[in-house]
């Protein structure tokens, strides 16, 4: 957690040769400019200008300047870089030329959802648990539909030769001072998955836009490609990004009912945020990805399960979201869905204990989520609780503009 001024010094003292300013366009998709050190001080005080008519999601051509202001408390090596003349990266919190916040910025979003929860005596922790696929590269370097193994869910080497790939990008996170829980191969040919723990909302975030960073760029040194996409295979387990969320409130109570009701009531007028692309819908409904809106203890194929975890690791998981969610925009929705039980004191339905996988039940009384991208984007449109909470132009990209 570096102030500006220590932010600097280290510039000096540790040869910073080069400075990423990082921020996200409307989707989550990471963009930078690199500056000099000697041009910081100016970015701190006075921002550095971008157009944002070039990104996605954000200005239009006829006012397109925003200016970027870095945040030195997420001052991060990037290891793989050079030593000496290294390079650091700082995220950045986006402004209109005047200093006003910027609306579409998912760094401030998610701030105003943190505050909105502090205001009414919550702390909401969020964890990630991302899935990806390694893919081999031909002679040009270029992606394949070639899987880097064979191996299934946890096999050891041989099997699993992703193995050194995983061990290296936890070790580079490691250096960039994100801790990760664990990490296996998954079901899937070439599949992995790595967990971290809960933490606050916005580091969570960020720390979440930095893993995929990682994961690509350890994969492209290694002659692989690392491949985020929901569903790369019909017949096949597809990516998930399962959100672990847990809550501390001031006044002692425990709100997870109220959470998990919350969450329930407004998943379907979310799932666009969540499930972002065509190919999302693929993975829905199978390889214990959810269809069905209800939650269990444990069991794996609901919308939202509570894992047989004690402590500091107890928590809920919500299991529809996949990796090309915006974590940003996803971590406020579930905020304001989740503080929505607790103000109205939503209780949830009884638990469902029966594996919503087996054809033979009868489950035409459940809610299913959206079962296209164009049925997710009429409900978000429909919906008044997203107008309330995230700004109209956030639902034009997401409802408008091509993934």
């Amino acid at each position: 957690m570096y102030t500006k001024d220590e932010v600097i010094t280290y510039m000096i003292q540790e040869d910073v040769k080069f400075i990423r300013l990082a921020f996200c366009d409307v989707f989550g998709t990471q963009k930078n400019i690199a500056i000099m050190p000697s041009e910081l001080k100016r970015a701190f005080v006075d921002g550095m200008p971008f157009d944002s008519s070039a990104i996605k999601g954000f200005g239009k051509v006829e006012k397109s300047d925003m200016l970027l202001f870095p945040d030195p408390s997420t001052l991060s090596d990037l290891p793989w870089r050079p030593m000496p003349g290294r390079v650091v990266r700082l995220y950045c919190d986006v402004k209109y030329p005047n200093g006003q916040e910027y609306e579409v910025d998912g760094r401030h979003i998610l701030r105003q959802a943190v505050k909105t929860a502090k205001d009414m005596g919550m702390t909401f922790l969020f964890g990630a648990e991302y899935e990806f696929y390694l893919f081999k590269t031909d002679e040009n370097g270029d992606a394949t539909n070639i899987p880097h193994d064979n191996a299934g869910y946890m096999d050891i080497a041989p099997e699993d030769k992703g193995e050194n790939i995983r061990r290296e990008v936890c070790f580079t996170l490691e250096k960039m001072g994100i801790i990760p829980e664990s990490s296996h191969h998954e079901e899937g040919p070439g599949q992995h998955e790595i967990h971290f723990r809960c933490s606050e909302a916005l580091l969570s975030a960020d720390n979440a836009t930095t893993f995929k960073s990682v994961v690509r760029t350890i994969a492209a040194r290694n002659g692989l490609f690392a491949c985020f996409e929901p569903k790369p295979f019909d017949g096949i387990s597809g990516n998930g990004f399962h959100i672990n969320i847990s809550a501390q409130s001031e006044d002692g109570k425990d709100y997870t009912k109220n959470i998990i009701a919350g969450i329930l009531s407004h998943i379907d007028e979310i799932t666009l945020f969540l499930n972002p692309s065509k190919n999302s819908y693929k993975r829905l409904g199978e390889k214990k990805a959810p269809k069905y809106i209800g939650w269990a203890e444990e069991n794996r194929s609901l919308l939202i399960r509570i894992p047989a975890a004690k402590g500091a690791c107890e928590r809920i998981e919500l299991r529809n979201p996949d990796p090309g969610a915006n974590p940003y925009i996803a971590y406020a929705l579930l905020i304001y869905a989740g503080l929505d039980g607790i103000k109205n004191n939503l209780m949830p339905p009884e638990a469902i204990n029966e594996n919503m996988f087996d054809e033979s039940l009868t489950k035409k009384a459940l809610k299913t989520l959206p079962e296209s991208l164009d049925d997710a984007i009429n409900i978000a449109k429909q919906s008044l609780f997203v107008k309330n909470t995230i700004d109209n132009k956030i639902i034009e990209a997401y409802t408008k503009l091509p993934r």
